[in-house]
């Protein structure tokens, strides 16, 4: 099986959030090539904290699925996951985590927290970054700029 990257979809995802004045970072889940969940960021618009891009596909693919496990499937996500994000996906079993910009301030994957590398986190998928990761960098640097 050869690999398709599915980040362009999650900086759509990125891009439309910038455009409702949410931070620009989107996600999306995938199973078997096949795109089960895409979200942006929506905290401000729900008042929700914990409404990120990561939270929203991983509600949204447990729903379809039937279950509050989503081994087999893959997430794509503009940013360093957060703690947060990060203890979702592992609760989830994400099989697949790949994300574009990392996250020194909030990250909580490869920076800050490095929830998957903690003992009590009972699952860890496979992580790959980089992907899309100047595109990425480059949305939210000129979203920033623009609020200053």
């Amino acid at each position: 099986m050869t690999f398709r990257s599915h980040m362009d979809i999650a900086l759509d995802q990125a891009r439309a959030a910038a455009l409702r004045g949410e931070v620009p970072v989107g996600a999306v889940i995938v199973r078997d090539g096949r795109v089960i969940a895409a979200a942006g960021n929506r905290t401000r618009e729900l008042s929700d904290p914990t409404a990120h891009a990561e939270m929203l596909v991983i509600r949204e693919a447990c729903r379809i699925a039937g279950s509050e496990r989503l081994g087999g499937h893959d997430l794509y996500v503009t940013l360093e996951p957060c703690p947060m994000c990060a203890a979702a996906i592992a609760a989830a079993r994400i099989g697949r985590l790949y994300y574009a910009a990392s996250d020194p301030k909030s990250g909580g994957v490869a920076h800050g927290a490095r929830v998957f590398s903690h003992p009590q986190c009972h699952h860890t998928p496979e992580v790959y970054d980089g992907l899309a990761e100047t595109e990425a960098a480059t949305l939210l640097r000129d979203f920033f700029a623009g609020r200053r």
